[in-house]
């Protein structure tokens, strides 16, 4: 009699053509992996993966199998799914990791009149992927892709970034490389971080190399770092979807010069399939 983990085993197999990989995904050993996939080839009577340069091939009768076998998998899933979550009372509360910026830009907005009642916590990129894992949220939101067993990640919009600077500084009309790095070199640069993140990778694309430049004031949330560049305390670089609500005392100078970086939400694979999950995710993708 074929176990319906079998199944489960073979279809995560199939998805990532390793047996450890696989293993990671479900959470299982390596050998319990292997003796899923043995048990369920004596089954079937034939092999169902070749093994070619380290890396596990689905033979013919494997992709048949699959065709038939996955979308049945799935639905069972789904249908598990939707039995535990009518067993929910309906308010319940949904919780979820996010920077303070995108809280309230984007998701604030959305959620007001969505009847969900949820509970917010703000963090790194690091913090809310250990939240995750702890199971102290359902969802994340972030601009950093982990490689943990057990959480997958879907794309959520992707974030461009460009330098502003006061309203009042004079910009030169610049149109070389080298120069244009060397006028911004020059001025007082305003960071999210003691590591210059995403300025650093704004200055390998667009200069081809590290910046040398050190930051005149280090500041851990992105309107404060937008009030200082109003102020006068220096230049930043900052994702686009905050300059729609900002005052007149910024500009963007150089617009050329800009850095796209992936938002992501994460989850855990297990949750994949609820319904509720999926509601927060129709709502935060509106």
């Amino acid at each position: 009699m074929v176990d319906f983990e079998w199944y489960r085993s073979f279809i995560a197999i199939y998805k990532h053509h390793s047996v450890s990989e696989a293993a990671k995904t479900r959470m299982m050993t390596q050998p319990a992996m292997s003796q899923h996939l043995a048990a369920l080839e004596a089954e079937v009577g034939e092999a169902l993966f070749t093994r070619v340069s380290r890396r596990l091939v689905v033979t013919e009768r494997g992709k048949e199998l699959y065709s038939r076998v996955a979308p049945l998998v799935e639905s069972l899933e789904e249908t598990t799914a939707g039995l535990k979550s009518t067993s929910l009372p309906n308010n319940k509360v949904f919780r979820i990791g996010l920077s303070l910026e995108y809280f309230q830009e984007l998701f604030l907005p959305k959620v007001t009149n969505s009847g969900m009642c949820s509970v917010s916590y703000f963090g790194t990129a690091d913090q809310l992927l250990e939240l995750l894992k702890e199971d102290q949220v359902e969802l994340i939101i972030t601009p950093k892709k982990f490689i943990v067993p057990g959480i997958e990640y879907e794309l959520l919009m992707e974030e461009t970034f460009t330098i502003i600077t006061p309203a009042s500084l004079e910009i030169p009309d610049l149109h070389h490389p080298k120069e244009i790095e060397e006028w911004l070199s020059a001025q007082r640069w305003i960071s999210y971080g003691l590591e210059l993140p995403i300025i650093r990778r704004l200055w390998r694309e667009h200069f081809k190399r590290r910046p040398l430049i050190k930051p005149k004031h280090v500041i851990p949330n992105l309107h404060a770092v937008i009030k200082a560049v109003e102020m006068g305390a220096g230049i930043s670089v900052i994702p686009t979807y905050l300059l729609e609500n900002s005052k007149a005392g910024i500009r963007t100078c150089f617009d050329n010069l800009t850095v796209t970086n992936d938002l992501l939400i994460g989850f855990k694979s297990k949750h994949k399939h609820l319904p509720e999950l999926q509601e927060i995710i129709s709502i935060i993708r509106k």
